[in-house]
């Protein structure tokens, strides 16, 4: 059983965060509306300020002018409301007005500045003793005293609040990290257990609240495993060793999921199959496995496994061939059960099946291929022989020279299929051929020879160079002699009428100490992507271009003859329309000849 531990300061760190704006959100909220409440009462009784301010202006000005004539009583209140604004910084003007509403005097023309500065406008009457209204006075206020006031609170509030917020940010942080130096101490115990090191203790007597006693649970724990390891961890130990050891280095892939689906081991050769690393899926559902191409590939097989009842399942796994990452893969889901026959999860072999569904394929494709190919010729002589068998009489000589040269053409095609499978067979065992000195010309001219009548029926001609000298070499004379029929041949068939085939002789510049010959034709060439497939076994080009059938074993018989048996070279170049050169390099000094004249040295 594993156990994981998931320490996430992040998510703490998160809360903490959270935790501290959330706070200054709120003080800076209950600050704005302290200081907002404050303001506003402070405004109040500076209104209320300057309404008494007024009522008293009123009575000393009654008081003053009372029993003046007019023109002293203008003279009285100019002078005295001058005065009152030369001593009090927060009056702005003073206007006094008779009982009509007509102004006696005002000082906003001697103190203009003063009086652009009003904030508030009040009046207050002026009455005699019998209360009678004897006028008004109004003056302006500029409030610098409760906007001094009003600063110097908010200033003061924010000071307070940014204390308060910083010691409740201390708090918080102090408290969070003696938090966090608990976890990390109980961190520190649980990765030392899961290294193995049980019977590690933790200290906690300084410890508080729940994490004491969390701190004693991890004791216990730690005292009981250590306990439990001196009776039976190095056995079961050695147990899941040797089981993981077989898992690691088997030879197919295995991937062991518990009962909830997740992945628990996946060896070396899985990940290769899978294209993954194992830390990668490891406790990850495999169900939901995507390979590069994004399909789910195992998703329904597993839930197939999952419908089918245990009993069934553990007597037949389940099998089934899965394409993962372009890889063709054999797996078998078979269920794990403990020694109670408890269920504990399911292995999954994987084997990489991809060359053998290419083999089969291609194997086939040539059977398929050789079928109607047979069937073709043995069609055409059964019919011709027929035909010339029960109505020969009744046709001209003429008229059956040409049934019979069909009847021999189809022979021959017959011929050449029965003999490219003998010698498929033959050349793909070990043995060897026997090579002797030879003039590579003489074999080249002798094959040409015998393939002019096929090349006169479409009006192809040969055009043999050599250039230079062309050295004795050792060679198989009848197989070479195959080779090069079999790409005369192929440039025959793909050659167009009436043209002309190059072959060329001459020391290899591709292989060193060499003789290369080559077979260019003119016809509708290969395109770069089947060029790298053309001498494999049961290869063919088959599209609207090339449409001539065969059984896909000539080029590879070449490729064996000559790389195999003579230590060669083959190679082809070609361009799609513009037609297409295939030759090989047979060395004058082949490997194992040398070799075994070594050996007869040494004997």
């Amino acid at each position: 059983m594993k156990f994981k531990l998931n320490f996430d300061d992040t998510a703490q760190n998160r809360l903490i965060t959270a935790g501290l704006l959330v706070s200054t959100v709120l003080i800076i909220a209950v600050s704005i509306f302290a200081i907002g409440k404050i303001q506003e009462k402070l405004y109040e009784s500076y209104a209320n300020f300057g309404q008494l301010l007024g009522k008293t202006i009123a009575i000393q000005s009654y008081e003053l002018t009372k029993n003046k004539t007019p023109n002293e009583r203008r003279l009285i209140l100019k002078s005295h409301s001058v005065s009152i604004l030369e001593s009090n910084s927060d009056i702005s003007f003073i206007t006094f007005k008779d009982k009509n509403g007509n102004i006696i005097t005002s000082t906003t023309d001697t103190f203009k500045e003063k009086a652009e500065n009003t904030k508030t406008n009040l009046s207050a009457p002026i009455s005699n003793e019998k209360g009678e209204i004897e006028g008004t006075v109004e003056i302006g206020l500029n409030a610098s005293m409760a906007s001094a006031i009003a600063k110097t609170t908010k200033n003061s509030m924010f000071i307070v609040f940014t204390l308060v917020w910083a010691v409740f940010t201390v708090v918080i942080l102090i408290n969070t990290f003696l938090i966090t130096r608990e976890l990390s101490i109980l961190h520190q115990g649980v990765k030392a257990i899961s290294g193995g090191k049980f019977g590690t203790l933790l200290e906690h007597k300084e410890a508080s609240g729940e994490i004491k006693e969390l701190f004693a649970a991890f004791n216990d724990m730690s005292s009981r495993l250590h306990i439990y390891e001196e009776q039976n961890i190095e056995e079961l130990t050695l147990e899941r060793n040797k089981f993981e050891s077989v898992l690691m280095n088997i030879a197919n892939g295995v991937v062991v999921c518990d009962s909830e689906d997740n992945a628990v081991l996946v060896n070396p050769i899985a990940e290769h199959i899978l294209s993954v690393k194992s830390s990668d899926i490891i406790d990850t559902s495999f169900e939901d496995f995507v390979d590069v191409e994004g399909r789910a590939c195992f998703k329904d097989e597993i839930e197939t496994f999952k419908r089918t009842p245990l009993e069934i399942i553990e007597k037949k796994p389940l099998e089934f061939n899965v394409d993962v990452n372009q890889r063709v893969v054999k797996s078998v889901i078979s269920p794990m059960f403990s020694k109670s026959h408890d269920y504990l999860g399911y292995i999954i072999v994987l084997i990489d099946i991809t060359k053998e569904a290419e083999v089969d394929k291609l194997k086939s494709d040539f059977i398929s291929n050789v079928s109607h190919e047979l069937r073709t010729p043995v069609t055409v002589l059964r019919s011709y022989i027929d035909t010339l068998y029960n109505f020969g009489s009744e046709f001209k000589f003429e008229e059956q020279s040409e049934f019979i040269g069909v009847i021999n053409q189809e022979i021959i095609r017959l011929n050449n299929m029965v003999n490219d499978i003998l010698d498929f067979s033959k050349l793909e065992s070990d043995t060897r051929y026997e090579k002797t000195e030879g003039d590579i010309m003489q074999t080249l001219e002798g094959t040409l020879s015998g393939l002019k009548v096929l090349a006169e029926e479409k009006g192809v001609t040969f055009a043999v160079e050599k250039e230079g000298e062309i050295p004795v070499l050792p060679y198989n004379e009848e197989s070479i002699s195959r080779v090069i029929s079999n790409l005369v041949t192929n440039a025959i068939k793909y050659a167009p009428n009436n043209s002309s085939i190059n072959i060329r002789a001459k020391i290899s510049d591709k292989m060193a100490e060499s003789v290369e010959i080559t077979v260019t034709d003119t016809g509708i060439g290969i395109s770069k992507e089947h060029q790298k497939k053309i001498f494999d076994r049961f290869y063919r080009v088959e599209n609207d271009t090339h449409t001539i059938k065969g059984t896909g074993l000539g080029l590879h018989l070449v490729k064996v003859t000559v790389e195999k048996h003579h230590s060669g070279k083959v190679f082809v170049e070609s361009e799609l329309n513009k037609g297409s050169t295939f030759g090989f390099c047979l060395p004058l000094h082949p490997v194992e000849d040398i070799q075994e004249a070594e050996k007869e040295a040494t004997v």
